[in-house]
Formats: structure tokens, C-alpha cells, sequence
């Protein structure tokens, strides 16, 4: 059953036109995730969909209704389309529990203790029950978003629209504001959700929007648009997406900076915390041990680069070590501990030379 019909949307800003002509279907029940490049107009999408912007030209009927006419009742049709943002938006004088009821006492007409009853178990399934009374510069950014969830779903929407609410995050942060948006997706909640987090994309979509050239380039169920594409932009987005390239320089690199870019793109791309944590670990023992080891007389010529990658046929994830000088695999040179530990972590290393070394790791 069709509940947001869009057609020939367009948008138009005076140095910009995020969108040309988007025309879809979002059906009850459809859990959607929204990907593409920055400035593809994911988040345009979103706020037209809302009226927080006003389209160009083009269509939006909701629920029957055109929400693109000009005589539509705005305030009302927004009760029905809850919007979850980056910036969270909770009114700071006011407690958790108060921003949960606000709206609901307002718009809907319940009663304080309704909403009180009905926001405390919201509260509760959100896992913040103990912070009711806290303010919201007490509370974590997870716990906000959390927050920010719990007071959307207090107005009973039919959709929910997400933009990138975990963009604003510490990574630690992350997996507790998706855990909740699982369980919204379990209950059946129609949503659409702009997001990088791609493994989470892939587990909680019925359905993914690809972004590009001003429109919804390429969409399809999660497995054909990150196993199977079938467009050039979306190929070599998810490519990019499975291919990490870092370059160190120098033996005083960015290790925190690195590692941590590490940690995003395991996450981007799925890949499972133990074989993440292996990454990590090889690269500690055959790269960095090596660079503060041998110093100058390191076997890994500056620069080195380095590619993660994890394959689109199988999952399966490769370190890539790439350098100048004379033939030299510096896995020779590891002491026995460090080889035993490289070892355990990976299926195979492999060595070759063609005027430049090339150390491959296939991670376990």
C-alpha cells in the first residue's frame, strides 16, 4: 500500500539544484535507506518530503493527500511524518520527560498524565528511564538521540524520517542509537533513513536508495545494490566504499588518526568486530613494530601505502602493504612473537617484488 507518492519532485537553490526530477513510492512498512555523496540531496529529499523546504516544482501526496498544495494543512500532515535530526533539537530548559510530552499535550490533546505514562514507557524501551528528570546537557549524544527518537515516536507518526542521525556521534555512540532504530523497524515502523553506516543499511533495509545526478539514481533491495549494482556511479560508490587507502609518510605518523579511520570503515563496510580487531593487530605487529624497530634500517621504505579492502564476492578482508626500495618483506624480520601472532591472525601473507614490494595480508 502506497503511502508517500513522489513524483517529478524538483528543487532548486540559487547556486544549486540538489534535486532535478525524483520521482518514487514508499510503501507501508518500507524501511528505507537513503546513500550517495555529500550535496546528492539525501537530506533535501528528506525535508521536502516534510515541507521543512518548499519543492521547486513536482508532487508529494501523502496518505491520499497532496502535501504539495498550497492549501494543505501543514501542522497537521507534520504529525504524521516524525523527523529524527543530526543535531538532536531537545529543548535545553526543559527535562527528558518534559520534551517527550510537550508535543503530544499540545498537538494531540492528551492529558499531563497520559503523556507522563506514555513518555516513561518510551523512556523505558529507549533504555533511559532513569534520566526523566535529567536535562539534556546531562546526557551523553547517544542518550539525546535516544531522546530525540523517544519524542518523535510519542506522536504516533506513520513515517519517520532520519537524517543521518548518527553522523553527529563519537563511534562508541553509534551502535546504541541503531539498536533503537532496529527495534522501531521489528514494530513495523515505516521509515526512511539517510545514513553512512552501510552495514546497518544493508541488515535493517527492505529497501536502498542510491543518490546521484540530482535524483535517485539507482535503488533495489539491500543485496542488489551492495552485491550486484547495476549502474557505474553506484559500482564505483560502493567500491570506494570497500577500498581504504592510507599513506604513512613518516615514523611519526597519525597513529590514533589512522587507527580510527580503520575502526569507520570496518564499520562502513561490515565487517565483523574479531576480524576488525585482526586488522588492527597485523598492522600493530608488521607495520608499526617494524617502523619503530629497524628505524631507518626499517625493510618498509617511506612512504608506505596501505590498502584495506574487503572483497565483493566473498566479505573477505585484505591488507595490502605497498613500498619502495630493494626486495625486502620485513615478515622475515619479525621476531617469533610477532610472527606468531601475525600468523594466527591471518589465512595467508604473501610477498612479491616488481621494482616495488607488495605484502599482502588476507586477514582471518
Amino acid at each position: 500500500m502506497s503511502l508517500i507518492k513522489i513524483e517529478h519532485l524538483r528543487k532548486e537553490y540559487p547556486d544549486v539544484t540538489p534535486l532535478e526530477d525524483v520521482s518514487t513510492e514508499i510503501n507501508k512498512g518500507d524501511i528505507i535507506s537513503v546513500i550517495g555523496p555529500s550535496g546528492a540531496g539525501k537530506s533535501t529529499l528528506l525535508r521536502c518530503i516534510n515541507r521543512l523546504e518548499e519543492p521547486t516544482s513536482g508532487s508529494i501526496t501523502f496518505d491520499g493527500q497532496l502535501i504539495t498544495d498550497p492549501h494543505c494543512d501543514l501542522p497537521k500532515v507534520r504529525r504524521k511524518i516524525g523527523m529524527v535530526f543530526q543535531s538532536f533539537n531537545l529543548f535545553a530548559n526543559l527535562s527528558v520527560i518534559e520534551n517527550i510530552m510537550s508535543a503530544p499535550v499540545k498537538l494531540l490533546g492528551k492529558t499531563r498524565q497520559q503523556a507522563y505514562d506514555d513518555g516513561m514507557e518510551l523512556l523505558r524501551r529507549v533504555g533511559l528511564a532513569e534520566k526523566a528528570d535529567s536535562l539534556p546537557d546531562e546526557l551523553s549524544g547517544g542518550q539525546k538521540q535516544r531522546v530525540a527518537i523517544a519524542r518523535a515516536v510519542a506522536m504516533k507518526p506513520e513515517v519517520l524520517l532520519f537524517d543521518e542521525p548518527t553522523s553527529a556521534l563519537d563511534p562508541t555512540m553509534v551502535s546504541e542509537v541503531l539498536q533503537v532504530i532496529k527495534s522501531l523497524a521489528k514494530d513495523g515502523m515505516t521509515m526512511l533513513i539517510v545514513t553512512h553506516e552501510m552495514k546497518f543499511a544493508r541488515d535493517v533495509s527492505t529497501r536502498v536508495f542510491y543518490m546521484d545526478e540530482g535524483g535517485i539514481y539507482e535503488q533495489g533491495t539491500p543485496e542488489q545494490i551492495f552485491d550486484d549494482p547495476q549502474k557505474e556511479k553506484t559500482r564505483i560508490f560502493i567500491k570506494r566504499l570497500k577500498q581504504l587507502e592510507l599513506t604513512i609518510s613518516t615514523a611519526y605518523f597519525d597513529y590514533i588518526g589512522f587507527t580510527a579511520q580503520l575502526d569507520s570503515f570496518c564499520s562502513q563496510n561490515m565487517v565483523d568486530e574479531k576480524t576488525a580487531r585482526n586488522a588492527q593487530l597485523v598492522f600493530e605487529e608488521a607495520i608499526v613494530q617494524s617502523i619503530n624497530t629497524y628505524s631507518e634500517q626499517s625493510a618498509l621504505v617511506m612512504p608506505i601505502h596501505i590498502v584495506f579492502e574487503v572483497s565483493r564476492t566473498d566479505e573477505s578482508f585484505y591488507m595490502h602493504v605497498n613500498y619502495g626500495g630493494d626486495e625486502s618483506d620485513p615478515i622475515t624480520n619479525a621476531d617469533e612473537v610477532s610472527l606468531s601472532i601475525i600468523r594466527s591472525l591471518t589465512q595467508s601473507i604473501t610477498h612479491t617484488f616488481d621494482g616495488k614490494n607488495h605484502l599482502s595480508f588476507r586477514l582471518r
